[in-house]
């Protein structure tokens, strides 16, 4: 079962439960969009210009190895007809060895950007998480949702608040 799904059962789980306690005692529920928090914060648009530029740099480093590759593939037809055949052969298998090496190095470029954005990416996670935790203790919330996934297609207007602002001002 993917993670997402078990992420959401869990929640709607909660929401069941902290609903079946609300005729008990007040329950508060407060719900945020993540995405509204991530992207106002300041650190966000300097950790996306870094990873722009790091993307550039792997794009440009990759249409470098393309372009020598594609001259080098010109060349040897070209020039194939005039080869010997071990020459040719040879030509052959160095140019497949290039657009080997080509392929490698994307795969890789990928895997080091998405673990950079990752990296880049953990500190504002964690600053999230300790200002939802703050909101939700400062504020007495039983459970603070997030409704970017839309896990919870609804939440009662008398039992839930938007904390979204609030968290946002927290990390200010």
């Amino acid at each position: 079962m993917p993670f997402i799904m078990k992420k959401a059962i869990f929640t709607m789980v909660l929401l069941l439960l902290t609903s079946v306690t609300v005729s008990a005692q007040n329950v508060k529920i407060g719900y945020f969009s993540y995405k509204a928090i991530l992207m106002s914060m300041p650190a966000y648009s300097t950790a996306m210009t870094d990873m722009d530029k790091l993307r550039k740099q792997y794009a440009d480093e990759l249409d470098a190895a393309q372009k020598e590759f594609n001259e080098k593939y010109e060349l040897f037809l070209s020039q194939q007809a005039q080869l010997a055949e071990s020459i040719r052969q040879k030509r052959q298998a160095d140019l497949q060895t290039l657009l080997e090496r080509n392929e490698q190095f994307r795969k890789e470029a990928e895997r080091l950007l998405a673990q950079a954005e990752k990296d880049v990416m953990a500190p504002l996670h964690e600053k999230i998480r300790n200002a939802v935790a703050k909101v939700g203790l400062q504020g007495s919330y039983a459970v603070i949702v997030n409704t970017d996934s839309e896990a919870c297609p609804y939440l009662s207007p008398e039992l839930s608040v938007d904390v979204t602002s609030t968290i946002s001002d927290l990390l200010k």
